[in-house]
């Protein structure tokens, strides 16, 4: 009897003993996510911070800029959302963490031709939730124009939808994010909104490296 009682003492310490180094790890699993998570936000929003600060003091070019991948573009601001974040060149995951991405394949703000931004619907691109018809989006650059577009339309595509990045004939403005807004995990469609140039400025527009 004495003998079973001693088992099924040291089992139960055993369980315990499982227990507990299993609740250890899972909290030291979470605390390092969350570090992590907090990492990536710090990290985008000081980049934001830095970039709006020297946007904010450079003088206009008198010569065109070629761009290479990572550079500021500009940024992009739509006032009923409260929308504001630096554009980068280039649309790779790890600008895209930083910024709003200006696909390169695609025309500089203020060229002729459809002019493609990206963003996660996580982060910059979440207030497009509430976009409608007839909001207006300003896209300032580092050449000193600024150039506002009114937006016209919105739809869901799905990833292999490449119509979206299609050229155009006239000076337009694509914004594409993941939807839904609120899935969790990879999204299997895309939110777009397309809009058209509506207050064109005259001057030196940068031009993307070839």
């Amino acid at each position: 009897m004495n003998t079973g009682n001693r088992r099924s003492t040291s089992a139960r310490r055993f369980v315990l003993s499982t227990l507990r180094r299993a609740s250890y790890f899972f909290l030291l699993v979470g605390v390092a996510a969350a570090s992590y998570a907090g990492y990536i936000v710090a990290d985008a929003e000081i980049y934001q911070a830095v970039e709006v600060c020297k946007l904010s003091h450079l003088a206009p070019l008198a010569e065109p800029h070629l761009l290479t991948i990572g550079e500021v573009v500009g940024q992009i601001e739509i006032p009923s959302l409260a929308l504001k974040a630096v554009i980068v060149h280039g649309d790779s995951p790890e600008l895209l963490r930083r910024g709003v991405g200006h696909l390169p394949e695609t025309p500089m703000p203020g060229e002729w031709g459809n002019v493609v931004l990206a963003g996660h619907r996580e982060t910059f691109f979440r207030p497009l939730r509430h976009i409608h018809s007839g909001d207006f989006i300003t896209l300032r650059t580092f050449s000193g124009e600024t150039f506002q577009y009114q937006v016209e339309s919105t739809r869901v595509v799905s990833p292999t939808n490449i119509e979206v990045l299609k050229p155009s004939n006239r000076r337009e403005l694509t914004l594409v994010t993941c939807f839904p807004f609120d899935y969790i995990g990879p999204a299997p469609n895309r939110f777009i909104v397309r809009a058209f140039e509506v207050a064109p400025t005259k001057g030196v527009r940068p031009r993307t490296a070839a």
